[in-house]
Order: structure tokens, then sequence, then C-alpha cells
């Protein structure tokens, strides 16, 4: 099977490029099943309901999340009534939303999936490593095709979490830095890695913010609003090839559409 992973998306300008072209990408690279980080989609940060829904629409599977996860309060009525949605494991327990969610592709394979926020330069957080070894644990033995997002700042502590999943998932694949990493592999045990799949968003900016804003706050340290860029809109993500009776990765590729072969796929 053939699993794309999509990167953070960026506001309207990521959403739009999604809408756009997940359809067409399906058919084009023989999809099975695609997962998006949507953290960032409703303007830069956090999601809605309403944008939950134009993701699903749009042919996404599953939604992974973040940081920003709470950040529009809307989104707790999706947490909690939606089973292809989910909120970080290493939240504390009382923490709106499933720790991991089990989705069908189109053939019918189950596919079991979570997401995990690191700790090196981010808030104070429950260790994803204990996280990850209590999520796991709760999937059932059946379902083989396993897959994280790994929400973190720190390449080291990617490589470290894709070392330590090594064998015991389908993929690891880093968000967060909204940079994509030339460092896609597959780990001796069979999980496929990378640090960092990219943004899903507008790339003339600076990791999805107008680059005036963010040059005059850093500048000045005037308190200005980091609005969601608009130019050189590109999806950015991962295909993993998994084989679907035992669970391991066979092949994983970058994926980049930008605006011209959007246009192409879009027909």
């Amino acid at each position: 099977m053939r699993l794309l992973f999509i990167g953070d998306i960026v506001g309207k300008p990521g959403r739009d490029i999604v809408c756009q072209v997940v359809r067409p990408l399906i058919e084009a690279e023989s999809l099975d099943l695609v997962i998006a980080n949507a953290e960032n989609a409703a303007g830069g940060s956090g999601l809605t309901p309403a944008i939950y829904r134009e993701l699903v629409a749009a042919g996404v599977d599953g939604i992974t999340l973040g940081d920003h996860v709470y950040r529009r309060r809307e989104i707790y009525s999706v947490l909690e009534s939606q089973r292809n949605i989910v909120r970080p494991g290493n939240l504390p327990d009382e923490a709106v939303g499933p720790r991991w969610a089990m989705v069908e592709t189109r053939a019918g394979v189950t596919v079991a999936f979570a997401c995990f926020l690191g700790r090196l330069f981010m808030n104070p957080i429950d260790s994803p490593w204990r996280a990850a070894d209590a999520v796991i644990a709760q999937m059932p033995s059946d379902v083989k095709v396993r897959f994280v997002d790994f929400h973190a700042e720190a390449t080291s502590e990617m490589q470290q979490m894709g070392r330590y999943l090594d064998g015991r998932v389908s993929a690891v694949l880093g968000t967060h830095t909204h940079v994509p990493t030339a460092d896609e592999c597959i780990f001796p045990g069979g999980t496929a890695f990378q640090c960092d799949v990219g943004m899903t968003g507008p790339h003339d900016s600076i990791i999805g913010r107008r680059v005036d804003r963010v040059l005059e706050s850093t500048l000045t340290a005037h308190p200005v609003p980091f609005d969601v860029a608009t130019g050189d809109v590109r999806l950015n993500g991962t295909i993993v090839d998994i084989d679907e009776e035992t669970g391991l990765a066979t092949g994983i590729q970058r994926l980049m559409v930008d605006e011209r072969r959007a246009k192409e796929l879009a027909g």
C-alpha cells in the first residue's frame, strides 16, 4: 500500500492546494491513504470544524495535530466526535481528543496512526517515548500498518524517535519546522523515516508567514501580527510504500507539488 503524509497545512493557501491536488494525486500516485498535519490550517494556527470538513471532503483520510491543537476551542467538538483525527499522545490524560485512531485504506486495510510532541526547544510536555510505548501497546496486534507523526523542533530528537520506534511502526515522519529534510530512509528494522516532511502553504515567506511582518518584529521588537503569506504555494509531503502483511516499509520518497504542477494535476 502507498501512504501519503502531507506536512503542516498553513492557512488558506495551504488548504487551497490540498483541495486542488489531493484527489488527482490519489490517482496519479496510486495512493491508498492520505494523512495530513492540519494544526496550522486555520489562519496559520489551529483547526476549526469547518476546515476539518473541508480537508476530509478534499480526500484527506486522517488528520494529526501539534502544539497548536487547541488554539481554536471550537475544534473540541470534532476531537470528541470524529474517529479520524488525533491530538498529540503525550498531552495530559485530561486533554480533549483521542491519542490514536484507525482509518481504512481504499482497499479496506486498517491503518492506526498517532502523533506526539517533542520536548527539545518546545513547551514542557510529558515524555513522548513513554507515551509512544503506551499508545502502540493499545493498538490492535492485527493492525500491522502503523504511522507516527512526530511534531518536534530538533532533528536529533526526531531521529531518536525514529530509531526508538524502528521495527514497531511502519513510518515515523516529522512535522513542525516547516522545512523539508533530505534524510528520508528506511531504518534496519523496517521503519520509514524523515525528520520533517515540510510545509504545505506559501513558500515565499518565513515558514508560512509574511516576510515583512516577521522581519519587522525581529528588528524592532514591536508586536506585529504574523499574517499568513500568499506567494509560491506548494504541497510538501512524503509517500511511504508499506507491506500490508508485515507493516514494514519498502520505500519512501519526498513529494513536492508547486503551483505549476498543481495546475497540471487539476487538469
